[in-house]
């Protein structure tokens, strides 16, 4: 049932773009430096891999993993999936 919400969900921002416009106005608190990832992927990634139920950084990690192909449908992630650090 979750999958089929989030699915829906992101069918909905992959056509409308709105989630990039909805975190369009955030600042990026991390110094240029280490900008390696997208502030807006990472974003994501947080908060599709809680919604599957995962706890802990290192589940998001995995999660993010486990499903690459299906976010690369959506996300840029031009250097792959961030580690557990980074989310």
């Amino acid at each position: 049932m979750y999958i089929i919400l989030i699915i829906s969900i992101l069918n909905i921002l992959k056509t409308t773009n709105n989630f990039k416009s909805i975190f369009s106005d955030l600042d990026d608190p991390r110094s240029d430096i280490n900008k390696l990832h997208r502030l807006d992927d990472i974003l994501l990634i947080g908060i599709i891999a809680v919604i599957c139920a995962a706890d802990t950084w290192k589940d998001m990690e995995t999660y993010a993993k486990a499903k690459e192909g299906f976010l690369r449908s959506f996300l840029d992630l031009p250097h792959g999936i961030p580690s557990d650090d980074t989310l």
